[in-house]
């Protein structure tokens, strides 16, 4: 990370916490509609355009170029807002927190949770911090795993706030393994809510999967978490929905979030790779519907789906990769 973004991600943590969330909110929308914009003219980053090709392979349709323009706007909206809330949550009392998420999830989940922990597939949705300091309150313990970021203080700071939010954070390097710390942490009390972002792995580890009709590579770590240690795994989908009444009084926001969890089974045979990569899979197909409904706010700015990859440079970074392990 740079200088000059480590810098301004000290100043929000530190000062937009303070500020009435109209004003909040309103300056990080204009901040999104300022990105969409620069890129309509072709200044903007490439980011902007990357998130209109995902959303037109995930919208249900028919789509059309138009279609596609307006539901990146709102997703840049969506994407802008999830940030604002992020570094806004430390001063967010706990009634805010429980207010503004509605969960969506079968009784299963409180059944599971109370013989062990659970595993959660998650994608670039909604916002996993404000859903994760309510799954601490009305869930169980989160247990997750972050990328280390530099400045080193800076992901000092980032663990210490959501720590006091409840969660357990392991930090992973660049190319470090984490997974047996993982495995250890799981079976060192508990029970955990165990979520992993995995919509995404370009890795020699990815899995080919089947997203909304299009190969995606999704990461291996959820399924094989849940296999590794005899865990269910669900699928989760988060949502913005806008609040009234007496719900929005309670959060202090016109806008709320949904969690949705659905198991995904795991599929028959042997322990082992193959189920892995079959689980993943399901999990995948799983999701697709709940991207599909709710695409707008699946922040995904980066190349996911096969045909958008350069696949000479994949190839070669994997082959780097597998000569190093």
């Amino acid at each position: 990370m740079s200088t000059a973004v480590s810098s301004l991600y000290r100043f929000a943590w530190r000062h937009v916490p303070a500020l009435p969330p109209p004003v909040g909110y309103g300056l990080f929308r204009a901040g999104a509609d300022a990105a969409w914009g620069l890129h309509r003219l072709g200044a903007g980053a490439a980011g902007v355009g990357q998130l209109e090709k995902n959303l037109a392979r995930v919208l249900p349709a028919p789509t059309s170029p138009g279609r596609v323009r307006r539901a990146s706007r709102q997703a840049m909206r969506s994407y802008m807002r999830y940030f604002y809330e992020a570094f806004a949550l430390a001063g967010m009392s706990e009634e805010q927190i429980l207010a503004r998420v509605r969960a969506d999830v079968p009784p299963q989940v409180h059944a599971d949770l109370q013989r062990d922990s659970i595993v959660l597939a998650v994608g670039h949705t909604g916002n996993w911090d404000l859903v994760g300091a309510w799954a601490c309150r009305r869930l169980a313990t989160v247990l997750t795993v972050a990328e280390r970021l530099e400045p080193a203080d800076l992901f000092d700071q980032f663990v210490a706030f959501r720590e006091r939010l409840g969660m357990r954070i392991l930090g992973q390097g660049r190319g470090e393994k984490v997974f047996d710390r993982l495995v250890a942490a799981a079976q060192d009390g508990g029970p955990y809510v165990i979520p992993l972002l995995a919509d995404r792995d370009l890795s020699a580890s990815g899995v080919e999967v089947d997203l909304c009709g299009h190969t995606a590579r999704f990461a291996a770590g959820p399924a094989a978490l849940a296999q590794r240690l005899d865990l269910p795994l669900y699928v989760a989908g988060m949502h913005y929905e806008s609040l009234a009444g007496e719900r929005r009084r309670a959060a202090g926001s016109r806008w709320g979030l949904v969690l949705t969890l659905r198991e995904v089974p795991r599929p028959p045979g042997p322990s082992g790779p193959e189920r892995v990569v079959a689980h993943t899979r399901a999990w995948a197909a799983a999701m697709g519907p709940l991207l599909a409904e709710h695409a707008v706010d699946w922040h995904m700015l980066q190349p996911v789906f096969d045909a958008d990859l350069d696949h000479e440079r994949l190839a070669r970074s994997r082959a780097a990769q597998e000569g190093r392990a």
